[in-house]
């Protein structure tokens, strides 16, 4: 990539770090896309799935298809970083790198229209509310893979930790499956001088959140990855009461999306257990959301090949991370590929969903060539 264009983006990728929308509200950010793909000369479709937007890049007489995609919105966390082009809407940051993944896949656009050796069709996918909003399956269901036919389909995240501008690509897995967990504990109030006298939704919870542990620890298979983590606990209002209600939320995460039914069914028993053991009722509430983002064969080693072919270091020996990505609901329609893509050093709290995190703009190049590659590599067969 020559400079000029690595300035381009830069200046486009840190405008958008400035001017973050939160998840189902990216209205500006897609009005920035739509705005720049019209610069380079790309045809495109907006309002696809919400704010979604697709651009269509295509060549000669091959009826070979391929699709490229990046997420657009932030997240509501309050910036600290002090950068220059920190955020400058109060409680929202792009502290996932969404801003350079759209701009790296503009990057790819530009690219590509440069490239006169490939030949096909390649659809440059927008997406917006990937932090929990729903977002690729909002594009699914306004028919993506119908308006724009594509075979496969690739994206990447830019991973903090890992060397800059080095790809890594997972045999199978590469992120968790997620659940939220919600419990609500009713019990009776009364005195806290006499418990005997009440039903305590608070020893009943502190029960089930340990209990919680030995699902993990005695009823799934050592060699499969289980997370199960509580993290608020509501109750009361007085030092001198028990309370009548108690409520737990949190989170589960599991790479294979078979043990996720298997822990779900234990989190229900042990609940149930808890609830009998404390005479309280326990409710249990879960919600699904991303399954396993999970890379096909054929498409995993189309990728390798392709970091390759864009002269990017590879490595094939990073274990699945316990986050989520809804790139996996993708994978689900059509065959594809999603890895990682170095952003350096993590320290000083730089890693993803803090406050003091930033893209690196050095990748941006690396970025882009791996998502140009990648589309080339898919089109050629």
């Amino acid at each position: 990539m020559d400079q000029t264009l690595h300035q381009t983006l830069t200046d486009w990728r840190r405008h958008l770090h400035a001017n973050p929308e939160l998840t189902l509200h990216e209205t500006e950010t897609s009005a920035f896309v739509r705005a720049k793909l019209q610069e380079l000369g790309v045809s495109f479709v907006a309002g696809v799935g919400g704010h979604g937007v697709v651009a269509t890049l295509s060549r000669g007489q091959s009826n070979r298809s391929v699709g490229l995609r990046a997420d657009m919105d932030a997240l509501p966390i309050t910036e600290t970083s002090g950068l220059a082009h920190a955020s400058k809407n109060p409680g929202v940051m792009h502290a996932c790198g969404h801003d350079g993944h759209t701009t790296s896949l503009l990057g790819a656009a530009a690219l590509l229209q440069q490239d006169m050796s490939w030949t096909g069709t390649v659809h440059l996918v927008f997406q917006p509310a990937e932090e929990g909003g729903g977002g690729a399956k909002n594009m699914i269901a306004d028919g993506l893979f119908q308006r724009f036919p594509m075979e496969r389909i690739f994206g990447y995240h830019n991973w903090p930790g890992l060397d800059a501008g080095t790809v890594a690509v997972h045999d199978s897995a590469v992120m968790a499956s997620g659940s939220r967990i919600e419990f609500r504990v009713t019990g009776r109030s009364g005195h806290a001088a006499l418990p005997h006298l009440t039903r305590d939704p608070m020893v009943a919870s502190a029960h089930l959140l340990l209990t919680l542990q030995t699902i993990v620890a005695r009823n799934v298979d050592p060699l499969d990855s289980v997370v199960i983590t509580v993290a608020t606990m509501e109750a009361g209002s007085a030092a001198n009461q028990i309370p009548d209600e108690a409520f737990m939320r949190g989170t589960m995460r599991t790479l294979r999306n078979e043990v996720r039914d298997d822990v779900e069914d234990a989190i229900r028993r042990v609940a149930a257990g808890a609830a009998q053991a404390c005479d309280v009722d326990i409710e249990v509430t879960l919600r699904r959301g991303n399954p396993v983002t999970v890379n096909t064969s054929a498409e995993r080693d189309a990728a390798a090949k392709a970091v390759l072919d864009a002269g990017l270091p590879l490595r094939r020996d990073l274990a699945p991370a316990m986050t989520g990505e809804d790139f996996a609901w993708y994978l689900l329609e059509r065959p594809g590929a999603f890895v990682w893509i170095g952003n350096g050093p993590a320290d000083e709290g730089r890693g993803l969903h803090s406050s003091n995190y930033d893209y690196n703009d050095a990748i941006l190049p690396a970025a882009s060539a791996y998502l140009a590659s990648v589309a080339k590599r898919a089109l050629a067969g």
